[in-house]
């Protein structure tokens, strides 16, 4: 399953084809070898037998971890997300929090018209005696929660519905 990067706006779509004795990547269709990279902070990356020095750092804005790279001089934002995640409502363009999975609402966070932030806890699920966080897609305001503690739902079932904070 292709994840998803969005770099500095741009979306594109990731999918390892590879992962010995070289990383392989397919970028948006095309087909790249990752040949050398490092996990410091400072280093360096080849791609397709070019190397290119980079610098990485992770900012934490208000609970969301943001990843901002420089290359060649320019600084991008980074933000790399599996779609499983995306369909959980853990995509920042949407107002839904869907089921990852079918399950049971183990608690219920926030209240209807409380505000919330991108990356707070809303609802906890169960499934399968595993339990799983899912948060608020963005700051805004909980207009909706359709479940209540105890009860079940199927997978990409909608739990809860949010109004932007622009809106709210």
């Amino acid at each position: 399953m292709p994840l998803h990067l969005t770099l500095d706006g741009q979306k594109h779509s990731i999918e390892i084809v590879r992962r010995k004795p070289h990383l392989v990547l397919r970028v948006d269709g095309r087909t790249h070898e990752i040949l050398e990279w490092s996990d410091e902070p400072v280093g360096s990356i080849t791609i397709d037998g070019d190397a290119t020095a980079i610098a990485r750092a992770l900012v934490d804005e208000g609970g969301r971890e943001t990843c901002f790279v420089r290359v060649a001089g320019r600084t991008l934002e980074v933000v790399l997300t599996d779609p499983r995640e995306e369909s959980a409502g853990h995509d920042a363009t949407r107002d839904e929090i869907h089921a990852p999975m079918p399950g049971a609402i183990v608690s219920v966070h926030k209240l209807v018209g409380e505000q919330v932030t991108r990356g707070e806890t809303v609802v906890t699920i169960e499934s399968m005696k595993l339990q799983t966080a899912l948060a608020a897609p963005r700051d805004g305001r909980l207009i909706d929660v359709l479940k209540k503690s105890g009860e079940s739902f199927d997978k990409d079932e909608l739990l809860a519905r949010l109004e932007p904070m622009d809106e709210a």
